[in-house]
This record gives C-alpha cells, sequence and structure tokens, in this order.
C-alpha cells in the first residue's frame, strides 16, 4: 500500500523537532550539527532571532492579500534588491522551480516582443540543476531528471561543461536566445565557473545578442562571500534566478532583471498568487538586513578559508576516503573515493548531517553564521566519520 506521503524522497531515518544555530534536535533528544542548512535554504541557521521577530510580528498583522494589491514588505524587499545588484526590477516567487519558470519565459517573450520570434532556444550545460518543473528538468536535461516526463519542454539545446568550442559555435545559431548557467554548480558536484568563462560568456551573449541567464538559487545571497556569486567576475547577468538563501527557512524565491530583459513582462504576461506575500517579503527584508553587509561577507569569506583549510587536513588524514576539495566561499565539496551517501549515512552515526551531490562529491553548505567552535567540531565529527569506513 502507498504511505500517505508519496514516496518521492529517500529520506533519512530521523525526525527533527527543533534547532537553533547550526544545530538540530531529533526525536529522540540527540543534538545533530547541520551542514547542510536545509540544502543552502537556512542561511543564517536555524531559528535566528531577528527571522523569528519578523515573522512573529508580520504574523500577527497581516498574512496574505494576493497580488491584486500593493505590498508594503515586498516592495521594499525589491528595492533592497535593486539597489544592491544590477537589477532594475524584480519579480518575487515561492521558490527556484517558479524561478525558473519565468526566466524561460521573461527570455522568450523578450525575444518576441523584439520581433525575433525564432530566437527560443536556450543553451544550458550538462550537470546542472533548475528544479523540477517542466522548464526546470528540460534545461537540466539528464536522464535522471525527465525520463518517464514527456514529451519535453522543447527549445533546450545542452552542452558538455567546459567545452569551450562547441559554446561558441551554438552560441552564433541563429534560434539562440538566451544562455542558461549556474555560476557554481550545486547538484552537478560543487563545480564553480571560472571567472573568465562567466567573462567569456558575457561577452559571447554581448557578441550575438543573447540573454544571460545566471541561476544562483543555491550560490547566492552570500553563499560564496559576495552577495551574489557572479560578482567574483566582475560581470553582470540580464536575468537572475534567486531563492533558498533569501528566504532564510521560509518559502521565497525572485527573478531579478534588468528593465531591457523584463521589457516583454507586461500586466498580465505573469503571476503567482503567494508570489512575494507579506510573511515571505518580512523575512525576506531581514534576511537581507544581515547579509547584505560588508562585516558579515567579510566573516563569511574568513570563516571558508578557516572551513576550507581544515577540509584540506581531513583529506590528507583520510585518503581512501576523499580525493580533495572544492568550491567557493561556504558552498564546498568534498570529493569522495568512495560512495558520498556511504559518508552521508556514516555521518548520521557521528552527530553531523552533510547532503551527496553529483560527481560523487559531499556537499557542505553550513549556515553563513556559524561559529568557528562549530566549524571545528564539524570536521572533528567528520574524521570520525571518515575513520569509520576505513575500519568497515
Amino acid at each position: 500500500m502507498i504511505p500517505s506521503v508519496l514516496p518521492t524522497y529517500n529520506r533519512a531515518p530521523l525526525s527533527f523537532v527543533s534547532g537553533e544555530g547550526s544545530w538540530l534536535v531529533e526525536a529522540s533528544g540527540r543534538r545533530y550539527l547541520d551542514l547542510g542548512a536545509g540544502i543552502a535554504v537556512n542561511a543564517l541557521g536555524h531559528a535566528h532571532p531577528d527571522l523569528v521577530a519578523a515573522l512573529t510580528t508580520q504574523a500577527n498583522a497581516l498574512w496574505h492579500v494576493s497580488n491584486l494589491y500593493n505590498i508594503p514588505a515586498q516592495q521594499e524587499l525589491a528595492d533592497r534588491l535593486v539597489a544592491a545588484t544590477f537589477a532594475d526590477t524584480v519579480f518575487f516567487t515561492n521558490s527556484g522551480t517558479e524561478s525558473c519558470e519565468l526566466a524561460v519565459k521573461m527570455a522568450r517573450k523578450y525575444h518576441y516582443e523584439k520581433g525575433q520570434s525564432e530566437r527560443t532556444t536556450i543553451i544550458a550545460f550538462e550537470g546542472s540543476f533548475h528544479g523540477r518543473s517542466s522548464a526546470g528538468i528540460a534545461a537540466a536535461g539528464s536522464e535522471k531528471m525527465t525520463k518517464g516526463f514527456g514529451p519535453l519542454l522543447p527549445g533546450f539545446k545542452h552542452l558538455k561543461w567546459g567545452d569551450h568550442d562547441a559554446l561558441t559555435a551554438a552560441a552564433a545559431e541563429a534560434d539562440v536566445g538566451a544562455i542558461l548557467i549556474e555560476p557554481v554548480q550545486g547538484e552537478g558536484g560543487i563545480r564553480p565557473l571560472p571567472d573568465q568563462c562567466l567573462k567569456g560568456l558575457r561577452d559571447l551573449c554581448d557578441q550575438h545578442g543573447i540573454l544571460l541567464i545566471l541561476d544562483e538559487v543555491q550560490c547566492g545571497m552570500g553563499r560564496t562571500g559576495k552577495l551574489f556569486a557572479h560578482e567574483w567576475s566582475g560581470v553582470t547577468p540580464d536575468i537572475m534566478m534567486v531563492a533558498k538563501g533569501i528566504g532564510g527557512g521560509f518559502p521565497l524565491g525572485a527573478v531579478l532583471a534588468t528593465e531591457n530583459a523584463a521589457s516583454g513582462m507586461t500586466a498580465g504576461t505573469h503571476g503567482s498568487t503567494y508570489g512575494g506575500n507579506p510573511l515571505a517579503c518580512a523575512v525576506g527584508n531581514a534576511v537581507m538586513k544581515a547579509i547584505a553587509d560588508d562585516a558579515f561577507l567579510a566573516e563569511v569569506n574568513r570563516k571558508a578559508a578557516l572551513l576550507r583549510q581544515k577540509l584540506e587536513g581531513l583529506v590528507a588524514a583520510h585518503p581512501d576516503v576523499f580525493e580533495g576539495v572544492r568550491g567557493s566561499g561556504l558552498m564546498l565539496g568534498l570529493k569522495c573515493k568512495v560512495t558520498n551517501t556511504d559518508v552521508v549515512k556514516a555521518g548520521y552515526d557521528a552527530g553531523v548531517l552533510t547532503v551527496p551531490a553529483g560527481d560523487n562529491v559531499l556537499r557542505l553548505l553550513p549556515a553563513l553564521n556559524i561559529t568557528d567552535e562549530d566549524i571545528s567540531e564539524a570536521v572533528t565529527r567528520l574524521d570520525t566519520t571518515a575513520t569509520k569506513l576505513e575500519q568497515a
């Protein structure tokens, strides 16, 4: 008999009932050090007092009115994002998946309104992840994501990661309207796009009149030590997908765009019942106040360097378990020699939570405000995990 909850997840046998900072408490009472942060969602950890206060205050005032009316907290958050980024305008969603749907629509509508209706093809890349909607799985293109869900949304061309010659040739094709890429692949195995490659992409898009769409759902909101990962390269996109960390644990996403890229999205072309609701935007404003701060981001970079140094030592101490460290900021991956899911499961016994990714990588996505003490404790627990695997 099928369970009452649709069995689409391979869930761990853990039920968490409370959390504080980088720690979660399981129903048994045992404490776990959380290096997954809800897959890069809990950017300020669990039960951050500023987020709790923002949500509670708003919940006592107003929950939902719909986008038939002006929402002051939504306007405030949009103004914050525009002031801090390349963007001229913002549309709020509930998730990264919804942000992908709008980004695809926006890019195609842009070219349609420019009299270039043939420019519907979007170039995407092997190893990518853009959500599990029809547009998201079609953009990713992998068999794992698409098998059995056909017919797929057409108009996506998939290239191998790092194949510059193929990219140059594809961008010159007359039907290409956009390039969609993650500055740091998350699900694909914590693979950062080199700055020079992102600069080259920007130049290629400008050369051919193509829109550059960046998916910063996982790597954005301070995760790499800048507010958004593309800032390291000095270039800007035309459209950007945001979610996860922007809500600090409350469902919230956004699409940021230049005035030019968004020019086709006029009244009636898109909507969302819950997108930009008062509760989500109250929390989002509190998150932005904390993260869009130079001192906070400097601390992210310092802690990232500390964690990476300790992880390099961990790899050196366990060469039969780990191969190397990769990633950017506090979006790090341990390339494994043993099966990465075995490391995740062994970590449960050591009281540490991690996330598997593609290319046999173990993802480490801690809260951005994790303490130095918790970083040391995390690596100690990972050391215990590796030792257990060596002895198995």
